[in-house]
C-alpha cells in the first residue's frame, strides 16, 4: 500500500470526525423526533428505519462536498469499489439499527477512509452519550481527546468478551451454540448491538476481546482501525472467511483457538 503522510491521515481524521458529528446531530434529532417509517432487509428482524437512509444521504452529501471525486461505500445505499490505490470512504449511518429503534442508547455512526482496503483514518460517534473516537493510522487512538490503551488481559478465563448475532435464524442458531461453548471458558460475555461499539470498547479497554462472524466492511471499518492504535490485535475477515477477532496481545490467540474449538468455522 502506498505510503501517506501523517499530516495527510490526520486531514483524513478531520473530515471523519466532522461527517460524525453532523450526522450524529442528524440521527439524534431524528431519534427525538421518532425514528419513522421502518422497513426489513435480510429478514423480518434485520431493519431500516428512515433515519437510517437520511443519515448515509447526509454523510455522502458532505463527503461529496469536502472530498470530491472518492468514492463511498454506504450500508444502505451500497456504491462502487474504489480505484486501486484511491481512497474510499466507508460509511456506518446508524449501526445499531435496533437499538435506535427501540430507544436504546447503544448505537453509532461509523466513518472511515480506506485505500487498498486498509483503514487509513476512523471516527465513531455514539449520539446518545455525546461521545467520539477516532483514529489515524500510525497516529494512535483517542475518545474526546483521551488517548486509548487496550486492557492488560492475559487470562481468557478472566476476559470480557464481546460478540454479536446474525439476522438470519439458521446462522443465529449456530452462533448460540458457539456461544455456549465458550462462556464456562471466560470470564463473561457481552451482545450489546453494535459491532462498531464493541470495538471501541476494546480500544478503551471496557473490553477485552471480541469476536463476530457476518460483518460487512461498514460495520468494522472504523472500529477495528481504532481498535488497532489502542493496541489491539485484529484479524479481519479474509480469503471466503466472514470472521473478526479484535482482542488484547495477551488473550489474542487463546481467544482465536477458543472460537475455533466452539465451532466458529461451522458458523
Amino acid at each position: 500500500m502506498p505510503s501517506v503522510r501523517r499530516d495527510d491521515v490526520e486531514q483524513l481524521r478531520a473530515t471523519a470526525v466532522a461527517v460524525v458529528h453532523q450526522v450524529g446531530e442528524l440521527v439524534l434529532r431524528m431519534r427525538v423526533a421518532g425514528a419513522g417509517q421502518v422497513e426489513t432487509k435480510t429478514s423480518a428482524t434485520d431493519v431500516v428505519t428512515v433515519a437510517d437512509t437520511a443519515a448515509e444521504r447526509l454523510a455522502r452529501r458532505l463527503l461529496a462536498q469536502w472530498r470530491p471525486d472518492e468514492p463511498v461505500l454506504g450500508e444502505e445505499e451500497g456504491g462502487a469499489g474504489p480505484r486501486p490505490g484511491g481512497l474510499c470512504w466507508v460509511v456506518d449511518p446508524i449501526d445499531g439499527t435496533v437499538n435506535y429503534l427501540y430507544g436504546l442508547p447503544w448505537y453509532a455512526v461509523s466513518v472511515a477512509v480506506q485505500r487498498d482496503g486498509q483503514s487509513l483514518a476512523a471516527a465513531v460517534g455514539q449520539p446518545a452519550a455525546g461521545r467520539l473516537w477516532s483514529a489515524a493510522r500510525g497516529r494512535g487512538a483517542d475518545c474526546d481527546g483521551a488517548a486509548l490503551r487496550v486492557s492488560g488481559a492475559t487470562r481468557l478465563e478472566l476476559s470480557l468478551i464481546g460478540t454479536g448475532f446474525s439476522y438470519r435464524s439458521e446462522r443465529r442458531a449456530r452462533q448460540a451454540a458457539m456461544v455456549a461453548g465458550m462462556l464456562p471458558r471466560i470470564r463473561d460475555l457481552r451482545r450489546a448491538g453494535s459491532a462498531a461499539l464493541d470495538l471501541c470498547s476494546v480500544a478503551s479497554g471496557w473490553l477485552d476481546g471480541f469476536a463476530e462472524h457476518g460483518l460487512h466492511r461498514w460495520d468494522w471499518a472504523a472500529g477495528a482501525l481504532i481498535a488497532a492504535e489502542a493496541g489491539a490485535v485484529i484479524r479481519l475477515p479474509h480469503c471466503g472467511s466472514d470472521f473478526l477477532l479484535a482482542a488484547a496481545p495477551g488473550i489474542v490467540d487463546a481467544l482465536a483457538d477458543l472460537v475455533v474449538q466452539c465451532g466458529a468455522d461451522a458458523v
